[in-house]
């Protein structure tokens, strides 16, 4: 009788070996992770602040300062000089000397004294969606509250008549690395370990001991689970280590089950190695290797959920983000890491990424037509 796993503690012992002999490997396996990890959570921040301000006051009175000092104390706007006619405004927002510009118009004052609408104009940069849409928002938020206020003094009432209390859960202060360092470790780790086994069998192949594994009284499930455990092992490493970054320089705590983003990303490694070596089983060459491998990491910063939500995206890229793993370890990791979530809540997510590394490990088992001695 065959046994299915047969060969695997011998390939075991071989790649564990040759992964350790091969400093080129575990460098690349560890080193860039770590800058990218680093990288991304510092530069990645949708918390839009103190956007370069020019400002035109043609009214010159108090209340128009005043109403400079309410942009500037919304900590969006950062005043970086003053022009003396809405020419000059036009062309230094063009000239990309600042993002917005703030035009009080003469009479100011006069209009806000008399009852009528006083009118301000903010001119904002539309090349930048992100700044001129935060910069939309606040002035248009300044603005309102400004004339709730005139109201309510006018009427003799003493508070506004209605108070909306926002209370955010979860993440109170809105920090950005809260939201996007969990997405940028599920990130970097598809980043190394698809690329280190997607190269496992490619190497053999060029070295030409394929031929000699094909030819061993190996089957071919132990094959590939001894080329995939010391990744695996090495992985799990790596995760650890960018998770302890993550809690001690992005400072975000673990809010949920420590055992249940143990397993999660367990089985996001499993499946990504799987992924990797169905490449390998693939691809002819080292170059053919790293393009499939290309084919799949865009699609999952872009379609997975770590930027954009799926939601809002058109069915056929949130299909797109279905099938792939990164989509459901990333709102794992979010759930467990800042929500608060045990196994049982994270169960759904778990268990799709558990079928999807049986289900491509089994596949690359298959693909590989091993020659039975």
């Amino acid at each position: 009788m065959k046994l299915p796993f047969r060969g695997f503690s011998a390939i075991l012992y071989k790649e564990f070996l040759v992964v350790f002999r091969d400093p080129l490997t575990l460098f690349f396996m560890f080193v860039p992770p770590l800058i990218q990890l680093v990288a991304f959570g510092f530069a990645l921040d949708t918390d839009v602040k103190h956007i370069s301000t020019l400002v035109l006051d043609e009214d010159r009175t108090r209340e128009s300062r005043e109403l400079v000092d309410q942009f500037v104390n919304t900590q969006t706007f950062r005043v970086v000089g003053e022009v003396h006619s809405v020419t000059e405004l036009a062309d230094a927002i063009r000239r990309g000397q600042a993002y917005v510009g703030l035009q009080i118009p003469p009479g100011f004052t006069r209009d806000l004294a008399a009852g009528r609408t006083a009118r301000v104009q903010v001119l904002i940069d539309g090349s930048n969606s992100t700044i001129a849409s935060s910069s939309l928002n606040t002035a248009i938020n300044v603005g309102f509250r400004s004339a709730m206020l005139r109201l309510v003094a006018r009427t003799g009432m003493r508070d506004l008549p209605v108070e909306v209390r926002p209370q955010i859960l979860y993440n109170p202060e809105m920090r950005a690395p809260n939201f996007f360092v969990p997405g940028v470790i599920g990130l970097v780790l598809q980043i190394a370990t698809m690329f280190a086994t997607s190269m496992s069998l490619v190497r053999e192949r060029e070295r030409g001991t394929l031929e000699q594994l094909m030819v061993s009284p190996l089957s071919r499930w132990g094959l590939m689970l001894g080329k995939l455990v010391p990744y695996l092992c090495i992985a799990m490493l790596m995760a650890a280590g960018l998770i302890g970054i993550m809690q001690s320089v992005f400072r975000v705590p673990i809010a949920g089950d420590i055992r249940a983003l143990v397993i999660a990303t367990l089985l996001y490694l499993f499946a990504l190695l799987s992924l990797g070596l169905l490449i390998s089983t693939r691809a002819q060459n080292q170059i053919q290797a790293l393009q499939m491998c290309m084919v799949f990491i865009l699609p999952s910063i872009f379609f997975s959920g770590f930027i954009f939500p799926r939601e809002t995206m058109p069915w056929i890229f949130y299909a797109i983000g279905t099938i792939l793993p990164a989509t459901y370890y990333i709102e794992l990791q979010r759930a467990i890491v800042l929500r608060g979530a045990c196994l049982a809540d994270s169960w759904a997510n778990i268990a799709v990424l558990a079928g999807m590394g049986v289900g491509v490990f089994s596949l690359c088992a298959l693909q590989f037509k091993q020659k039975m001695a």
